[in-house]
């Protein structure tokens, strides 16, 4: 069974939607960066993890929607499952939509466009960012930090920060939870 750690938030998610980064040792660690849009759980992998300097662009691979309730998965997805490893919640928030030409934009309307742009409200990640996508390979997109008060030149967030927010466990401590038992897993379909 999952172990779901629910984030409370003030504001009801339908008006601040949700945004979460789950830090994920699947086959290659990556972070998995997830927008509330249209019900679910818009997601992309990041290989290197979100940066917070604007010279800094991403690769975002656009992977499958996942249900609101994931947002806050925290465990391991078991052995011979799809993403087999341990999940954590590297950051958790809300986000607004902006299209910073004519104000607020639909994120779904964006999205169909191939540029999101967003300000993100978490813990970790705060500011502008943009998910723009490749002409090329259409389910791969750049995610690029916008320059603002909150931009870091130079810094990279990732190397900061290795625990959950939810936690504050690592990697390593959920892989050991389960080993000792004191942790469920998790099994995809």
């Amino acid at each position: 069974m999952a172990r779901l750690m629910l984030l409370s938030m003030s504001m009801p998610r339908s008006k601040r939607p949700i945004f979460t980064v789950q830090k994920h040792q699947a086959s290659h660690l990556h972070y998995d960066f997830r927008l509330e849009i249209g019900g679910v759980l818009k997601s992309w992998a990041i290989p290197k993890g979100p940066s917070m300097d604007p010279s800094v662009k991403r690769l975002a691979v656009e992977v499958e929607d996942h249900n609101l309730e994931y947002a806050n998965f925290e465990g391991l997805i078991q052995e011979g499952h799809y993403g087999a490893g341990p999940v954590l919640v590297w950051d958790t928030g809300w986000f607004e939509p902006l299209d910073w030409h004519r104000g607020p934009a639909s994120p779904a309307t964006m999205l169909d466009a191939g540029k999101l742009e967003v300000h993100l409200h978490g813990q970790r990640l705060q500011g502008g960012f943009t998910l723009v996508r490749m002409k090329d390979q259409p389910r791969h997109w750049l995610l690029i930090k916008q320059s603002d008060k909150d931009a870091r030149p130079g810094h990279e967030v990732v190397e900061e920060y290795d625990t959950s927010i939810l936690s504050r466990r690592t990697i390593e401590d959920l892989e050991a939870a389960v080993a000792a038992g004191t942790s469920d897993t998790y099994c995809c379909g």
